[in-house]
């Protein structure tokens, strides 16, 4: 077990593989390693789920259970999925592999003047693959604070690999079982004043020359939920100037309480609900770096972003993530408005969010 890479750091140099890191964690060690502002953090690797599921001596139990399931027997899907979520979460992690995400989650803390609270990510192999985002499959946990807190949710972050979401995607995508593993990320916390997505095309109709960014006060966990509609701006990518948005109404914001170590909801007042919520400035902002992110990757991407209250304006616009665009892509014909099939530009954001909810 010591010989196996369990843990890499998103900034120690280590060339991402996705087998080793999953789609999110790969694209976070890419971001870091291209420069870009990435908090930081660590990945718990698929070396180190694969040597807990061999402990725990229950593969042949996962490949049983999942063989010959049909996605449409939905209460099939839920036993199935309670079966090994529980197999996973009962069974005991071993004391090196504990020691070594110890270890890590402190250096970790170690790089701040006091500790920070975490969000922990799941990272599994079959996400953001070419013909399948696979975002809002697994689970992210926020706000997790010391490493009891980390380390119970980084197990709940393996055992989101089977939930029935997951399965169902799975098998309605063709995708196997065999080989899927789960990495997961333990990444300091971002205090977002404004979170979005940004696309580095327009998803309905395939236009590469604008930006779509999407933004709404505090996390994003509200809009990912549909509890709360977004700002829509479209920006000109060469120009960088806003050529359409429209304001959504922004009626609630999820933010910290630093006291009670949690996030809580907090309504809106009517004027800030009326102004647009990102500055010009920021949007220039978050346009170039989604323009950075497509340069680097080569394809258009959807980023994931949040400007961070604890941070200096012009410093505190952080990329949570970068993976290719899906949606326009997979229409059959590439000019069908997603609207019309059920992905209408809100219905992206909340596939997309991850440290702002689900991913």
């Amino acid at each position: 077990m010591a010989h196996a890479p369990f843990i890499q750091f998103f900034d120690d140099g280590t060339a991402p593989e996705h087998e080793l890191l999953g789609g999110k964690c790969a694209s976070l060690v890419a971001m870091t390693a291209a420069g870009m502002p990435v908090p930081p953090g660590f990945a718990i690797t698929t070396a180190a789920y694969d040597a807990f599921i061999a402990e725990a001596g229950i593969a042949q139990d996962i490949h049983n259970l999942l063989q010959g399931l049909d996605a449409d027997d939905v209460a099939a899907v839920d036993r199935v999925s309670e079966q090994l979520r529980f197999e996973i979460t009962s069974r005991p992690v071993p004391a090196e592999l504990r020691e070594i995400t110890t270890a890590a989650y402190n250096a970790l803390q170690a790089r701040f003047a006091s500790p920070v609270p975490v969000a922990v990510r799941s990272s599994a192999t079959a996400e953001d693959l070419p013909d399948a985002s696979f975002a809002g499959q697994q689970d992210t946990y926020l706000w997790l604070i010391g490493v009891k807190d980390v380390t119970e949710h980084i197990r709940a972050c393996w055992a989101s690999l089977y939930t029935s979401r997951a399965i169902t995607y799975r098998l309605k995508n063709n995708i196997p079982n065999e080989g899927l593993s789960m990495a997961v990320a333990v990444q300091k916390m971002v205090n977002a004043r404004v979170a979005g997505v940004a696309i580095t095309m327009d998803p309905t109709t395939g236009d590469r020359s604008k930006i779509v960014i999407e933004a709404s006060y505090g996390l994003g966990e509200l809009v990912v939920s549909g509890q709360v509609t977004p700002d829509n701006i479209t920006v000109d990518k060469v120009m960088l100037m806003v050529v359409r948005q429209t304001l959504g109404d922004k009626h609630a914001e999820l933010v910290p309480n630093v006291g009670n170590k949690s996030l809580v909801e907090h309504e809106v007042s009517v004027q800030r609900r009326a102004e647009r919520c990102i500055s010009d400035l920021e949007i220039t902002a978050i346009a170039t770096i989604a323009k950075k992110a497509e340069k680097h990757f080569k394809t258009p991407q959807d980023i994931e972003w949040a400007l961070d209250a604890d941070l200096p304006d012009g410093e505190n616009l952080l990329l949570l993530q970068s993976r290719p665009e899906t949606v326009f892509s997979s229409t059959a014909t590439g000019s069908i408005p997603l609207s019309s099939a059920g992905f209408g530009i809100e219905s992206i954001t909340r596939s997309l969010m991850s440290q702002a909810g689900k991913a």
